[in-house]
């Protein structure tokens, strides 16, 4: 049987479009094996959000075609969107697709396969981008499921080379993504909605996020849990917050991008917003709903960031109250308004601000889990290793529980003790 292996760097809506790929895969007949393994196929989803991701990406080629140069590569996504003419190993890579096309990935492999060459998939987003047909009715190597709503950009946020490489926005049919759900929901209790901008969904339809999130949740009983990956401040409207605080089916964590606690720097990134809006929405979520945990985004060492402007990034943070942040060091992209802002700041103070931000991060985590202590959470069960259960609660806590539980279960837990950064609880007896 011809095998093929996955890999998927970057953001939840590539993970979503790879697992499509791969039932579809599947559906040809084809069988699956670790990426580590020696494969028929290779089918590697790159991401070029930073440097870094472009170098793991590159990294991921290469080791593919080290582990069977025979292999039929296809290599997809924002980096070969961005860069394709300047891909390393161009010449053995058999399928190249950009950010349109992926719904035909299958074909193609399964065509190449029978009459092997070249072929590019690569289209110009910005002008004629649709939102593409892709499905899965299960993620086989995670508990909870990704379901893609929205695509594209229309921010250009001026360190950002997303735009470029999703080109417009755009929103999956709202009677497409509740008959998705539906079925994602057979087989996972949680959801977690994906997308680049996922707070402007349905424009076109005149349907915003929080109507789809209603009717979803009606058309899914078995649905227990849903999740925003991610979501502007600017996007979550009054209607957004009444839905969320009278529905506890939907996860008590917003993840909202920040990227800098200054308005000098928000102003050159080309944020929408002030630090004091930010702040000023943050509270009336909490008011609404007091528990909840708000993480974020951030980038240090923006251009021209001063000491000055980092301290007031770092104040920021003190008064935002963060459940946990994930940090950035700035990384330049080509083509980005950036390139025409300000200096560069060295990388050793980036380094620095970053692990200043990390230890905030750190303490504001844990300050948070242990808030949960004697209290009793919703837990989804997503692994079972030596009689212990591990998961996350509705405010995306990780919990480890002491009881006999099963995979893939939503269970009530009362947490106990707090040992070696773990919350750990046992099963509420009902």
């Amino acid at each position: 049987m011809t095998t093929y292996a996955m890999c998927t760097l970057g953001c939840k809506v590539n993970t979503f479009e790879a697992q499509a790929v791969s039932s579809a895969l599947k559906a040809k007949g084809l069988l699956e094996v670790d990426f580590k393994e020696k494969a028929d196929v290779y089918c590697i989803f790159t991401c070029a959000v930073t440097n870094t991701a472009e170098s793991k990406s590159r990294k991921m080629i290469h080791q593919a075609l080290r582990r069977n140069p025979d292999a039929l590569m296809c290599v997809v996504g924002c980096l070969v969107q961005i860069h394709p003419d300047d891909m390393n190993d161009a010449d053995r890579i058999d399928l190249l697709v950009g950010s349109s096309g992926k719904e035909l990935i299958a074909d193609r492999v399964v065509e190449l396969l029978e009459n092997r060459r070249q072929i590019h998939e690569l289209s110009d987003v910005r002008k004629h981008a649709e939102f593409e047909g892709l499905f899965t009715e299960q993620f086989a190597h995670q508990t909870r499921a990704y379901l893609k709503i929205q695509d594209g950009c229309n921010q250009f946020c001026s360190y950002c080379v997303i735009p470029y490489a999703r080109g417009k926005e755009r929103s999956l049919e709202p009677s497409k993504a509740i008959e998705q759900a539906q079925k994602l929901s057979e087989n996972h209790r949680e959801i977690v909605f994906a997308g680049i901008h996922t707070g402007r969904y349905g424009r076109e339809y005149d349907k915003p996020l929080h109507s789809l999130m209603k009717d979803m949740l009606e058309a899914c009983p078995k649905l227990e849990r849903l999740r925003i990956s991610s979501i502007e401040i600017s996007e979550i409207t009054d209607e957004f917050l009444d839905l969320m605080a009278d529905n506890p089916r939907i996860a008590r964590h917003l993840h909202i991008p920040v990227q800098s606690g200054c308005d000098a720097v928000l102003k050159r990134m080309n944020r929408p917003y002030t630090t004091k809006e930010f702040l000023d929405r943050v509270a009336q979520i909490r008011t609404r709903i007091p528990d909840i945990s708000i993480s974020t985004d951030l980038i240090v060492g923006f251009q021209s960031e001063t000491d000055k402007e980092f301290e007031e990034t770092m104040q920021f943070l003190q008064d935002a109250k963060f459940s946990f942040v994930h940090c950035f060091p700035f990384s330049m992209k080509n083509g980005t308004a950036a390139q025409r802002i300000g200096k560069a700041v060295s990388e050793p103070v980036k380094k620095m601000r970053a692990q200043q931000v990390a230890q905030y991060s750190e303490a504001s985590k844990k300050s948070y889990e242990l808030s949960w202590l004697s209290k009793e959470v919703d837990v989804l069960i997503e692994k079972v290793e030596n009689g212990i259960g591990f998961g996350h609660t509705s405010e995306y806590v990780p919990v480890s529980v002491l009881s006999d539980v099963e995979k893939n279960t939503v269970v009530r837990v009362i947490c106990t003790h707090y040992e070696a950064d773990m919350l750990y609880g046992k099963k509420v007896e009902v």
